[in-house]
């Protein structure tokens, strides 16, 4: 079982966003400010990049949203987890894909039929889309108004997809909280707020997690 989603039953919390000027509007992290753009969230192996992403899950499918998830066969994603998270295993469209081309091309035709609300690309170690492939997925998120979330295992300190990101997020699990672990997400590029903002989740893990 993945040490990731290990924590991913959530208990959701207040947003925390720092180094942000006080006068500008607040800045929001879930499904309804991440519609219509190409997003990516990366981290290292015990990161919190599938809890975070199996938020927007569970957040989408609470808003009656389809939500696919196209996944790598070596994914870490487990079901079970995912079900605690409050995901609707039985409403989720997952397809399993080959390599990040055959997830290129699954979520192409997803992007293009318009029922979803949110499509997960877990590209895995495996994070080299082609530029023209690039091009097609954020053009059909931004028209059809879906949120497109490509979660990468490269690293903060790693270059990212490409230009054409238009918010990328590094997702960390920073320690104990009171009531269970936080996970956050550090806002490495925004195009439309700009970077250096952060949200946080407190996630609850199983019973004997320290």
């Amino acid at each position: 079982m993945s040490a990731d989603l290990n924590l991913v039953q959530l208990a959701r919390c207040s947003d925390l966003q720092r180094g942000i000027d006080p006068d500008r509007p607040p800045a929001a992290w879930g499904l309804p400010p991440l519609r219509g753009r190409f997003v990516e969230i990366t981290g290292g192996p015990a990161s919190a990049a599938l809890t975070l992403a199996i938020g927007l899950v569970a957040e989408a499918q609470h808003d009656a949203e389809p939500v696919a998830w196209v996944s790598r066969s070596d994914s870490h994603f487990y079901p079970p987890d995912a079900a605690a998270a409050g995901v609707d295993l039985s409403a989720l469209v997952v397809v399993w894909s080959s390599g990040a081309q055959h997830s290129a091309q699954a979520a192409d035709l997803l992007l293009r039929s318009g029922a979803f609300g949110l499509v997960t690309l877990d590209l895995g170690s495996d994070d080299c889309l082609p530029l023209a492939a690039q091009t097609r997925l954020a053009a059909l998120a931004k028209k059809q108004a879906t949120a497109l979330v490509c979660l990468t295992r490269t690293g903060g300190t790693s270059p990212s997809l490409g230009s054409l990101i238009s918010l990328r997020a590094e997702a960390r699990r920073t320690g104990p909280a009171r009531d269970g672990f936080r996970c956050e997400a550090r806002i490495l590029k925004d195009k439309r707020r700009g970077p250096g903002w952060t949200h946080l989740e407190v996630c609850v893990g199983p019973s004997g997690l320290c």
